[in-house]
């Protein structure tokens, strides 16, 4: 009898173990799950919010391409009815004359900007050329080489980085003053002229502020109503730009938007067709001022 009880007893000593064991292992197993989902989750969590960021950061990127695409393809832009000629020289102002008043932006180039200098020297034409302080400082024997032979040096900012000039109206003022500081080491302390063209071209509500700006600082801006389409992109064949030339030269008074920039080259390539063209039309051609 007394083993039997000691049998029940130990068994029941054996169960109530058991239970606790039980009881322990799934509070354990309960406490790590809990943490695991936890950690799983604050790890979808972090996915999710990086991947949210990525978005984010994509869409800001986007946004400033298309601000830069849009600043950009300003200078292949044509509009006819903005005559934005500041201070007493008016281009545009027509006087019962054909002139066509010859424009090159963004040099000058080794490349290009000699041989351009070659065809108007033949032709007995002066142009004005709005060039890049980086650009002059690097070839400045190209701008002694312009003054040299009767042509306008105009001021197109000194980096022509259009997202820094067009972040704050002083952002461009320091840049022109900048670029006017090469312009005066290179040709002479006597260089005053101030003529400058906004990289882009100032026209839109956007850049009224900034027009003011220049103006205030002392400089003139000078933009275009006809263009040949180089700045589009690069190695425009010659037929479509003397196209786009014809297309838009309908003024008395014609400011023709072009580049001698390094990529330009077939530029220099049209260029004699675009004087024989603009000749047979009457126009006789003069610089900016």
């Amino acid at each position: 009898m007394e083993k039997y009880e000691n049998r029940i007893k130990k068994n029941k000593q054996r169960k109530r173990r058991n239970a606790i064991i039980t009881a322990v292992s799934l509070l354990i197993l309960f406490t790590f799950g809990f943490y695991l989902g936890g950690r799983i989750s604050n790890k979808k969590n972090v996915v999710v919010s990086a991947s949210n960021s990525a978005t984010t950061n994509t869409e800001k990127d986007q946004q400033k391409k298309n601000a830069e695409d849009v600043m950009n393809k300003r200078e292949s832009n044509i509009i006819n009815n903005i005559k934005n000629g500041s201070g007493d020289f008016d281009p545009y102002k027509a006087d019962g004359k054909k002139i066509a008043y010859l424009t090159f932006d963004d040099g000058p180039s080794t490349n290009n900007t000699p041989k351009i200098l070659d065809i108007l020297k033949k032709n007995n034409i002066k142009a004005t050329f709005f060039v890049i302080g980086e650009n002059a400082e690097k070839n400045s024997e190209l701008i002694k080489r312009e003054v040299a032979e009767g042509h306008v040096v105009g001021n197109h900012t000194y980096s022509h980085n259009m997202k820094y000039i067009y972040a704050d109206t002083n952002n461009l003022i320091n840049d022109l003053d900048k670029g006017d500081k090469v312009l005066k080491s290179i040709i002479g302390n006597e260089y005053n002229l101030k003529l400058i063209r906004f990289p882009g071209g100032s026209f839109g509500t956007r850049l009224a502020p900034y027009r003011e700006a220049v103006k205030k600082a002392g400089y003139h801006y000078v933009d275009w109503n006809d263009l040949n389409g180089d700045a589009e992109r690069s190695n425009v064949p010659v037929s479509a730009l003397m196209d786009e030339l014809e297309k838009y030269t309908a003024e008395d008074h014609v400011v023709i938007l072009m580049h001698d920039a390094p990529a330009k080259v077939t530029t220099e390539q049209a260029l004699p067709q675009a004087i024989e063209f603009l000749k047979s039309k009457g126009y006789t051609f003069e610089t900016l001022k």
